[in-house]
């Protein structure tokens, strides 16, 4: 045997005992059976009805949930469950709109099901620690703080000096590739039944893209990059490097190779079927200062990593309250509404070096709605 035999064969059987692990800890979650069971499905109904309940439709649906889950089981498990399309209207978020595609209370029953017991423990498994986006106790402020980490990290290394190579996918649930994500899915998965759900609800989107609305759609979203983390974990090594959906970060002391690891990374988004947003792409200088997730994160001489507001951020909130102010003499919110709105936005801003900037604001909503004479008198 030669030597070249040989690794093959331990690759093999290295191989085999990963296969023979996988099954042995997630051959529940691979089972229709198991995923969709009453009692999981009873316990996806729950979650669902956190926070909407209020809504007619979900009300409606309460009041016979343990009719309307036992029907919805007798459907999946006959084969005759459909979805019933969606609820499609725009919003617009920080200046942006954004379509959203929102499926019936029953739907999200059954995804939510899906998702909790079958895609989310066996896709996730193989996402790195620093995609931070949509998965339990992860998200915004996580992401944030990996940044925050990896700098001061760095710092101890190297310094200051450095670069950081921030990118972004322009329009990347629009532009997911059905093809990929069940590639990925047949790869995971071997009960049919759970495959030809799961393809029903990605092929309800379209011919390309995954609707924002949906749970099944974020959970795709982030595995169909997952190729990318692990090319610039694993081939390249690099710890400081995060992805918070379709924002991402690399930090390295050296600008040739960030620019190395920029073209494998177009590469593999060319591969993937993921378009680069080049006018977000780019190289720079950690001394600098760079935004990412709409923050300034800045990298000081002392080894303080300074993460300011979006000046965005400040701006928008300031025309809101003043906004606030008219429609609350029009009595179109009650100051408990305002007040609600502020302290949000006061407590995000919070997480920041922002205290001057809290504190004006603050000024500013005393004077609005306690000093200020109403807008039709001033």
């Amino acid at each position: 045997m030669t030597s070249e035999e040989r690794r093959e064969a331990r690759f093999q059987r290295r191989k085999q005992r990963r296969a023979e692990k996988k099954a042995r800890r997630f051959a529940c979650h691979d089972s229709f059976d198991w995923v969709f069971s009453y009692t999981h499905l009873y316990q996806a109904y729950k979650k669902c009805r956190r926070n909407v309940a209020w809504k007619a439709s979900v009300q409606k649906y309460i009041t016979q949930a343990p009719l309307n889950v036992l029907q919805t089981y007798k459907q999946l498990h006959a084969g005759k469950f459909k979805s019933k399309g969606f609820y499609e209207f725009d919003i617009m978020e920080r200046g942006k709109q954004r379509h959203i595609r929102s499926v019936v209370i029953e739907e999200r029953v059954v995804q939510r099901c899906l998702c909790d017991f079958a895609l989310v423990p066996l896709l996730t498994r193989t996402f790195v620690y620093d995609n931070g986006a949509s998965m339990e106790n992860k998200g915004y402020t996580f992401a944030a703080n990996r940044l925050t980490q990896h700098l001061h990290e760095h710092y101890r290394k190297h310094g200051q000096e450095g670069y950081v190579l921030t990118f972004d996918f322009s329009k990347f649930f629009d532009r997911v590739s059905h093809r990929l994500i069940k590639g990925i899915l047949r790869r995971e998965f071997t009960d049919e039944r759970i495959i030809r759900l799961t393809e029903h609800f990605i092929d309800a989107f379209g011919d390309v893209g995954v609707g924002l609305g949906s749970q099944i759609s974020q959970i795709f979203a982030l595995a169909s990059a997952n190729r990318l983390d692990h090319y610039i974990k694993d081939v390249w090594g690099v710890r400081g490097y995060g992805r918070y959906m379709d924002d991402g970060y690399v930090i390295h002391r050296d600008k040739a190779v960030l620019q190395a690891i920029l073209d494998g990374i177009r590469a593999i988004c060319d591969d993937l079927e993921i378009t680069l947003n080049e006018k977000k792409t780019q190289i720079i200088k950690l001394s600098h200062g760079f935004t990412f997730l709409k923050v300034r994160f800045y990298l000081l001489p002392s080894g303080k990593v300074v993460k300011k507001l979006h000046r965005r951020s400040i701006v928008r909130m300031r025309r809101k309250l003043k906004r606030f102010q008219k429609m609350y003499y029009a009595g179109k919110l009650t100051i408990a509404d305002v007040y609600q709105s502020w302290q949000s936005w006061r407590a995000y801003a919070r997480n920041f070096n922002a205290h001057r900037t809290i504190k004006r604001l603050g000024a500013l909503y005393d004077w609005l709605f306690i000093w200020a004479p109403p807008p039709e008198t001033a």
